[in-house]
């Protein structure tokens, strides 16, 4: 299922419009996105939780020369299933 496709299936099961629906998964989606980028972690319990991690630098190889490489520190975003979602995919 791609965006659009929820939008039409989340306005369909609630009456709402699509547009209405679609101006809710943006401001979701913001929310969210600014919260994890400050190194909050924001949960919905039971569903879903979104947390930022941090990787260390570390040496790398280049599979196609075998070179070793230094690979830089990033910020990275941990997705995690809640209780209620796992129960619902059994």
């Amino acid at each position: 299922m791609n965006r659009s496709e929820l939008v039409a299936a989340v306005a369909a099961h609630t009456g709402h419009s699509q547009a209405a629906v679609n101006g809710v998964v943006d401001a979701i989606f913001t929310v969210v996105s600014k919260e994890v980028a400050q190194g909050n972690k924001v949960t919905i319990p039971g569903w879903v939780s979104f947390d930022r991690t941090h990787r260390a630098a570390r040496m790398g190889r280049n599979p196609q020369t075998g070179a070793t490489i230094q690979i830089a520190a990033s910020k990275s975003v941990k997705v995690s299933a809640g209780s209620k979602l796992k129960a619902a995919v059994k």
